[in-house]
């Protein structure tokens, strides 16, 4: 807010000047007068733009208020201070207008940081006291009451409550949690209170890394900028050349003054990073975090797609897919008395199985629990025997080469299950697509993709059936790390390629991309440290969205550039020819930049049909 107080500062005494002068040309008091009051504000507020350009001009940099600076010089040495005030009020105000539009991007920076939560509660010695989030340590124990904003990241250890984490994943339904259950600093806790272990300090946690994402994206200049620069480059000389035809033409240095005051570009050239932030907010408010304006710009030019599988592709945890019983037990007796002995297991697969047995009703109570890490576990559930894990746990549980394996069946993963010291069924898992997978990669398709890639360190036949299902195209598995870079490396020299991953091992493939999109909700820390985007919402819909949003505001950056820069030259060649005067020449000039910008912000507006289609 002090910067755009600031900002305003400059036009303000311009706007002061013109109306003062004004009045005491009017009220009668003397032409003379007025002009004086005129070149006071001039030289005032004039004064830090020049002085800006000539350090610009040490500093290498002839480009960006060149014209500005002349036509100011020229207007204060042919005695006519009113253009120059004019030329000074559009440089001054554009820069105004820049800062309200990075303050409306900032918009969003505020909101985070206003939400966060100040106090934490910490338990010392049976008590609970209330303490700064700062001063939050790994493995604290932190009350969170009902209604509050999780302070950091953590693991329920007490208590059972719903969360709302639409803020994180833009998910609108709550996600019920209890003990053992991680949690996320930005989540806000629905009706319970809970006890929360911390896993890491309040600033670096998810909610504080999100706030930081959204602040370094608004920092950056994107190449774009330079492209405008290098145009204001070859626009000052063009400049230059018509003043000089003009007074060979003519003689009269007022044409000249004309010229510049008509063709001063700097108000122009600020509207492309008004444009660049602009695109940066929308696609915040789609849970898209752009990191860079160059992210905006690159993703704009992409052309291959490469994707990770497991937790991009597919959902990143196992699920039940199918039970096969034996004896005449039931399915739904077989999951839920399995899940009653897995409820308490710290195993992969015994959420899955708890979370599938929950369909067929009230999960029952086991009692006599006893686990074999990484094995399998078992206990007693009313008067039955239960035991469920590998096949090599089940043999030596109920005895040696009982347990006969399916034919014809080939899973990843599958748990056998023993009821009373008898083999009674298996219990099948995959990690399934996530559903709207085909129809996003179709759409990626319709946006100009000439390639789909697939890489994952998951064995090459279980990465073919993803692609099939998905319409990838090409597949690549049993990849390292480093593989998947030089993989990327390569496509990227046939044309620019976005890729997006969610877990540590894509990292390195992310940074390497021209353009890399991580999925927040899984890989988080270094893989959104490395990728240029990071999606809040793991839904990949967001990818098309992203490069929609980048194509729009480059779209518009560049019209704002060709437009201004078209009028622009057509009002020079006007006022050579001597029809416009120089105080219209500078009002004709400060309309073209003004709609220019205006024009420009539209980058950070939803487009009118909102869909996010190619058009939009």
């Amino acid at each position: 807010m002090n910067d755009i107080r600031h900002a305003l500062l400059w036009p303000g005494i311009v706007l002061t000047g013109l109306a003062l002068g004004a009045i005491v040309r009017l009220g009668g008091l003397g032409a003379s007068a007025a002009q004086w009051i005129w070149l006071a504000a001039l030289l005032v507020a004039g004064a830090p733009v020049v002085f800006r350009t000539f350090r610009g001009m040490f500093a290498g940099q002839f480009a960006a208020d060149v014209v500005a600076t002349l036509a100011i010089v020229t207007a204060v040495a042919l005695d006519q201070p009113l253009p120059g005030l004019i030329v000074v009020l559009m440089q001054t105000g554009g820069e105004a207008l820049e800062r309200y539009a990075a303050g409306r991007a900032s918009a969003a920076v505020r909101a985070l940081e206003a939400d966060a939560p100040r106090v934490a509660h910490r338990k010392e010695r049976g008590d609970v006291v209330d303490i700064e989030v700062e001063a939050i340590h790994v493995n604290d124990e932190l009350v969170v009451r009902p209604g509050e904003m999780l302070p950091c990241d953590g693991i329920v250890i007490e208590g059972v409550s719903h969360l709302d984490t639409s803020r994180l994943t833009g998910e609108a339904m709550p996600v019920r949690v209890s003990a053992g259950a991680e949690v996320r600093s930005g989540a806000i806790n629905g009706e319970g209170s809970l006890t929360i272990r911390a896993t890491a300090r309040s600033s670096e946690s998810l909610y504080a890394r999100i706030v930081e994402l959204v602040r370094s994206a608004e920092a950056s200049k994107a190449p774009l900028q330079r492209l405008a620069d290098r145009a204001a480059v070859y626009f000052t000389p063009l400049t230059l050349a018509i003043c000089v035809v003009a007074w060979f033409a003519s003689g009269d240095m007022t044409r000249v003054l004309s010229v510049l005051v008509v063709a001063t570009p700097c108000p122009l050239i600020l509207a492309t990073p008004i444009a660049i932030i602009g695109g940066i907010n929308r696609a915040a408010s789609r849970q898209i975090i752009m990191r860079t304006g160059g992210a905006l710009e690159r993703l704009s030019h992409v052309r291959i797609a490469v994707f990770d599988k497991t937790g991009t592709l597919t959902i990143g945890r196992p699920e039940v897919v199918d039970v096969h019983t034996r004896d005449g037990v039931a399915a739904s007796q077989l999951m839920q008395l399995a899940a009653a002995v897995e409820v308490g297991s710290s195993h992969l697969l015994a959420q899955s199985v708890v979370d599938a047995a929950r369909a067929y009703g009230e999960i029952p109570v086991a009692a006599g629990i006893q686990e074999s890490p990484g094995r399998g576990v078992r206990g007693l559930v009313g008067d039955t025997a239960v035991a469920i894990g590998t096949q090599s746990y089940l043999e030596d549980v109920i005895g040696a080469r009982t347990v006969v394996e399916r034919d014809g069946q080939d899973v990843a993963l599958r748990a056998y299950v023993a009821l009373d010291g008898r083999f009674a069924g298996t219990i099948d898992f995959t990690d399934r697509i996530r559903a709207n997978v085909p129809a996003e990669v179709a759409r990626l398709r319709d946006l100009g993709m000439k390639r789909t890639v697939l890489l994952s360190g998951d064995r090459s036949a279980n990465v073919r059936a993803v692609a099939d299902a998905v319409g990838v195209t090409e597949i690549h598995g049993d990849l390292l790390p480093h593989e998947k870079v030089e993989y990327v490396a390569r496509l990227s020299r046939d044309a620019p390629v976005v890729m997006v991953g969610d877990g540590t091992n894509d990292a390195p493939a992310l940074a390497r991309a021209d353009v890399g999109i991580a999925l927040a909700g899984h890989g988080g820390g270094i893989t959104a440290e490395a990728a240029d985007i990071v999606l809040l919402n793991d839904d990949l819909s967001r990818v098309a969205d992203a490069i929609v949003i980048s194509r729009r505001s480059m779209r518009i950056a560049r019209q704002a550039i060709g437009v201004g820069l078209g009028l622009s030259s057509l009002a020079m060649l006007v006022a050579a020819a001597g029809f416009i005067v120089p105080v219209v020449g500078a009002l004709i000039q400060e309309a073209i930049d003004v709609a220019v910008i205006l024009y420009a912000l539209r980058a950070g507006m939803a487009p009118r049909s909102d869909t996010a289609s190619p058009l939009a």
